[in-house]
């Protein structure tokens, strides 16, 4: 008998991932056999269950918070990309049990904008970002590949904003985050990567009344859908792009290495996920 593949998303806490319901819609909308699960996995049992999963029938895994990074300590190849961001987010467990790691949030970051905007020219002028964690280094390299001319970089702890300006070089400047609303006079894409505005989260505070109405503007944050920060960004007559679209591209390339099949990211796509 042929077992079914199988991938799952690992982290922890896993429970608010959307990804199985992602993939899953795939697999039934494409009538493909394949199974996609969320797994809860301790820091201290990561290699253990790394290890374990393509005996168990599994073919890849998506990697969330707090794993990204130690994955890389485990893979036997690693993407000139995941090694650039220093995370990966998508796993492929070959035949042998060897495990190739992959960070597709810069494509997803992209793929989403260029959804929402179809307009966005990532030339026209620098992008503000705010945040310097994971996803902002992924945004980054992703950024500067897209071949925006100046990325403006503020976040809470500046030294881990002028980390990130050592690292990706000096089309970064760094921005003191109580001048944060400075950065928004010449930015074209203005981009919140930190988790101000998320439900039940701290607000985002920083204004944003100098931002430019031919701005396009995101937000990671996808609950809610509408953030406050999009909101305000919408009232100044930007185009705004919600999160959601990051997380339903970023998912594009692992399923289908994993599964054969390149899935579309549509309005049905978006619907099943937020039912």
């Amino acid at each position: 008998m042929t077992q079914i593949p199988r991938a799952a998303v690992i982290g922890n806490p896993i429970s608010h991932s959307l990804s199985p319901k992602l993939h899953n819609y795939w697999l039934r909308r494409y009538q493909l056999q394949g199974e996609y699960v969320a797994l809860q996995v301790a820091e201290d049992a990561l290699e253990k269950t790394l290890r374990q999963m393509p005996q168990d029938g599994f073919i890849g895994a998506n990697v969330t918070i707090p794993h990204k990074v130690s994955v890389m300590q485990l893979a036997d190849h690693i993407t000139d990309r995941a090694t650039l961001i220093g995370a990966a987010n998508t796993l492929i467990f070959k035949n042998d049990g060897k495990i190739f790691a992959d960070n597709t949030d810069g494509y997803g970051f992209i793929a989403n904008l260029r959804q929402g905007a179809p307009d966005w020219d990532p030339k026209a002028g620098p992008a503000a970002i705010f945040g310097a964690g994971g996803a902002a280094r992924a945004i980054i390299v992703a950024l500067a590949d897209a071949g925006v001319p100046e990325i403006l970089l503020a976040n809470r702890t500046r030294p881990k904003a002028e980390a990130l300006k050592t690292e990706f070089g000096t089309r970064i400047q760094v921005v003191d985050w109580v001048q944060a609303n400075l950065m928004l006079a010449d930015a074209r894409t203005v981009i919140n990567t930190t988790s101000l505005g998320m439900k039940g989260g701290p607000e985002f505070k920083v204004s944003l009344e100098a931002l430019r109405p031919d701005a396009v503007v995101t937000d990671i944050v996808y609950n809610p859908l509408r953030t406050p920060f999009l909101q305000a960004a919408e009232a100044a007559g930007c185009i705004t792009v919600d999160g959601l679209g990051m997380l339903l591209h970023q998912g594009v390339p692992g399923f289908e290495r994993w599964f054969g099949k390149r899935p579309e990211v549509d309005e049905e796509t978006r619907r099943a996920v937020l039912s």
